[in-house]
């Protein structure tokens, strides 16, 4: 017998059906071991000597992979092809052998970028050792981020209370969110003018010209900058007589991007799909891992984790296949195209990330596979053949105007489309539908020489925007270019940093939290060198080094604790009031604006003389008097534009917003320990159960905006949308803890394109119908007992049945297929459906007899539970470990 070793049981399900009966395939389910989460698990003194322990989850099911050792001749570690898989078959390998398990055992690691059937018997066909170079890279990142985060988190959580923790990359990155805030906070908008006229060729059309060139001299973007400037230039144009006195014509190319990496294919997922980082790799996996096809799992596309852009001979000639057929003979280029990385260091999955048959077009898949799915096939589809078409062909025109005297010149610009050539399949940074801001402008044919009659002339107002916040896509391309992190690692650094609370996504935008910036703030003064950009992209840098086997791991990592323990070492003397100075001159223009009366944004609103400073208290920071504890005037961390003045007022009352047209009762703005929320009415002191009505602020809401008409709205939540036509119940629209949803029966469909407020019946049916495809829900029928209806669907961790609130999973050898209405009973009465309500059991006087118990049989029965302590067994204790 083979045993085969892969990460996941979907993958082990589809390898298995290729390989057949004379091989077992096994899921580790990712890592195996890992370093307990306390002190001393890794160890500078000890060469980096590192503790590894199994815990209990992995235990339970690596023991099947031990089981089946017990008679196997050969061992494949079947792994993904990256540091982590190479790293997940070493750690496999490696408890094996302390358990001695392979003994005469033949251990080879076989890799394939893609499970199809020929891939994967390749792979099995041509094994290899495992990589030590690879296996040192992850030890020494592993050992880093622990160092890091067991050693600086604990200086925060003592220096800077309510701190979370900090991490070695997701710091870094946490920091560029934070300053490209600061930037926003100090932009200063600057006030400019454009202005533009429409002209009338001898053949009666229409050329819109920008001013370029006022009184002979040429305009930068921001020479008229103000409504007096502008209006002279527009005279001055209306008084010219014009003429062109230039025609420019170029023909230009405009070629296909290369095919996906795990970076592009985050931000392009994010821009034209709306995926976070997160998102879009699971999606993927489940792409990558296997598909049902009608009876056949098979993976449709290749590795996800990658850094490489080339592609297989056999893939570019399929490709080229498919645009012949398809699209025609001028749609092939050529030769093929070839593309190379930009990455000092490529992943070690040596392709881009492609379909694993482009002859599978989305159109065919559509039946198999969910919304999610069908949206990410089809952009990597459409991103691998187009990255193989002809270039599109343009022709760009520009037309230079000039007055008489050639004081005053006008331009106008267009291009058009000869050739649409890869642009009719693919886009890049686009949606795939028009757009008028990408749409082409045909000019008129005109010639140097021509007369042209001036129409309207316009200036139009306009100011300088501040830099955007950082989405997802452009966070991940901005850590791309400063080599920041592996693209493989953005999604787990993006998730972390929103679940330790430092950011938020705000309309698809990162914006800091106070936590996180005061964090950035501490981190960025007292331990400036961990933070820096340089620094995080170099020790990247020799991270791949070690893989290459160019650079030691144990020096890398001396080098590294040498100057971080110090640093460490150094914050002990550190004081709490050197810590308050740094934050205070850090973030003054954050937390205290200059207000338009020009008074001092520090001083105190309940003193004379008090000044506004940041303070440190047992929960966090937050704003306080300098006159404590004369003045106890404190606000939380909420920055002025935000909030509302009269916020504060909320702490000793709520804030009345206007009577409720129908109930004739008071809406009012309340301050509760979740947050603020609206209410209609008050409790009526005689009836307490009964609740007034209410309801939450959500995230984006902004205080200061409050009124009677968007509270009734708010608190006009639920509402009926319309009636589900396969049950008749009615479908409802509301504001739940995860935000804006549309439900029906105990089926809930979050909603982000739409309104709670808007969403019509049909839409609402879309979406409903939508998710219940995804989930492949299922009535098989009634439950005898519970006389509720048993319902097979998809969830997180596989086909599972339920009735009511008990679920059972499907064992791992049955498919939904085989799941009739009498199977779905038996394995949800072993979990307790239909069982039979007990009666409470009557009080015995068990403590009387316990009473009676005689001082031997205490010390029978003390002696009976010491027993097992007296045995040990160290051997088996540290297996159980690994």
């Amino acid at each position: 017998m083979h045993v085969v070793v892969v990460e996941s049981p979907a993958k082990a399900k589809t390898i298995n059906k290729y390989l057949g009966k004379d091989y077992k395939v096994l899921a580790s389910y990712g890592h195996i071991r890992d370093l307990p989460a306390k002190d001393g698990s890794v160890r500078p003194d000890d060469n980096f000597s590192m503790d590894w322990e199994m815990d209990a989850r992995s235990k339970k099911q690596f023991k099947e992979i031990t089981d089946a050792m017990k008679g196997a001749d050969k061992l494949y570690l079947a792994t993904d092809p990256d540091r982590e898989g190479e790293a997940i078959s070493w750690h496999v390998q490696e408890v094996l052998e302390k358990r001695k398990l392979l003994k005469g055992v033949d251990v080879k690691r076989v890799v394939f970028h893609e499970i199809t059937k020929q891939a994967v018997l390749d792979a099995v066909a041509s094994p290899r050792e495992i990589n030590q170079e690879l296996v040192e890279a992850y030890l020494a990142r592993r050992a880093l981020d622990y160092l890091v985060g067991f050693n600086l988190s604990p200086v925060l959580w003592r220096k800077l209370p309510g701190s979370r923790s900090a991490g070695r990359v997701q710091s870094v990155a946490l920091r560029l969110i934070c300053e490209r805030e600061a930037e926003i906070e100090a932009f200063k908008p600057i006030e400019y003018w454009s202005v533009a006229a429409n002209f009338t060729t001898p053949k009666r059309k229409v050329v819109a010209a920008n001013l370029t060139h006022l009184k002979g001299e040429k305009l930068a973007k921001h020479d008229i900058g103000n409504e007096a400037l502008a209006n002279d230039a527009v005279a001055q144009v209306e008084a010219g007589r014009f003429t062109v006195a230039d025609v420019e014509r170029k023909k230009t190319k405009r070629h296909p991007a290369p095919p996906f990496t795990t970076s592009t294919l985050q931000q392009e997922a994010s821009r034209k799909l709306g995926f976070g980082a997160k998102r879009t790799m699971q999606v993927a996996q489940k792409l990558y891992e296997g598909i049902n096809l009608g009876g056949e799992t098979v993976g449709l596309i290749s590795y996800m984790r990658t850094d490489a852009v080339n592609l297989s001979n056999e893939a570019i000639f399929a490709a080229r296949d498919l645009i012949g057929q398809q699209y025609g003979e001028r749609y092939v280029p050529e030769s093929p195209r070839t593309y190379k990385t930009k990455a000092k260091n490529a992943q070690e999955a040596h392709e881009a990330i492609r379909p694993t048959g482009i002859s599978r077009r989305p159109e065919d898949m559509a039946k198999y596979l969910d919304a999610d799915q069908l949206k990410l096939y089809t952009l990597i589809w459409k991103r691998t053949v187009a990255c193989q078409m002809a270039s599109a062909e343009l022709d760009q025109v520009g037309v230079v105007i000039q007055s008489e005297d050639k004081q005053t010149w006008l331009r106008a610009s267009g291009s058009v489309v000869t050739f649409d050539g890869f642009l009719t399949l693919y886009q890049e940074g686009t949606d795939d539908a028009s757009d008028d801001e990408n749409a082409e402008k045909l000019l008129p044919d005109v010639q140097t020489g021509d007369v042209l009659n001036l129409g309207p002339v316009t200036a139009d107002q306009h100011f300088t925007q501040p830099p955007p916040r950082y989405s997802e896509a452009s966070l991940v391309k901005r850590m791309e270019e400063l080599g920041i992190g592996r693209p493989s690692t953005y999604a787990s650094i993006i998730s972390v940093l929103q679940d330790r609370d430092y950011v938020r996504l705000d309309k698809r935008r990162f914006v800091p939290e106070d936590r996180g910036r005061l964090v950035t703030a501490f981190l960025a003064n007292f331990f400036k060198r961990y933070v820096e950009y340089d620094f995080t992209a170099n020790l990247e840098d020799q991270l791949d080094e070690i893989s290459n086997g160019d650079e030691d791991w144990q020096k890398v990592l001396r080098e590294f604790w040498q100057a971080f323990s110090g640093a460490i070492d150094e914050t002990k003397e550190l004081r709490v009031r050197d810590v308050l100075d740094a934050l205070n001159e850090d973030l003054a223009d954050h937390f205290f604006h200059e207000t338009e009366e020009g008074k001092d944004p520090r001083s105190c609103p309940t003193c004379d003389d008090g000044k506004l400073s940041l303070k440190l208290g047992k929960f966090g920071a937050f704003i306080g008097c300098s006159n404590y504890p004369d003045c106890r005037y404190t606000r939380p961390l909420i920055k002025a534009e935000d909030g509302d003045e009269n916020l504060p007022d909320l702490e000793t009352g709520p804030k009345e917003l206007g009577i409720d047209p129908e109930s004739g009762e008071m809406v009012t703005l309340r301050r509760g320990p979740y947050g603020l929320y609206v209410q209609i009415g008050d409790l009526d002191p005689e009836d307490k159960k009964k609740k007034p009505k209410r309801a939450s602020l959500t995230s984006d809401m902004k205080a200061a905006e409050m009124d009677l008409q968007a509270a009734l709205k708010l608190l006009s939540l639920p509402r009926n949308v319309g009636i589900f036509p396969e049950t008749g119940e009615i479908i409802k629209a509301g504001i739940g803890r995860f935000g804006p949803y549309v439900s029906v029966g105990k089926t809930f469909v979050s909603i982000k394109e739409d309104s709670p407020y808007t969403i019509g019946e049909n839409r609402a049916i879309d979406l409903i119908h939508e998710k219940m495809e995804k989930t492949q829900m299922v009535v098989l029928g009634q439950h005898p007992d519970e006389k509720k209806d048993i319902i097979l669907q998809n969830g997180r961790w596989g086909p599972f049945v339920k009735v009511g609130r008990i679920n059972a999973r499907l064992p791992k050898d049955m498919e939904r297929e085989d799941v009739t209405l009498e199977i779905a009973i038996e394995m949800l009465n072993k979990k307790g459906a239909g069982a039979k309500k007990k009666a409470p059991a009557k009080k015995a006087p068990a403590k009387k007899a316990a009473a009676k118990k005689t001082t031997a049989a205490k010390k029978t029965t003390t002696a009976k539970k010491k027993a097992p302590a007296k045995k040990k067994t160290p051997a088996k204790k540290a297996a159980d470990t690994e």
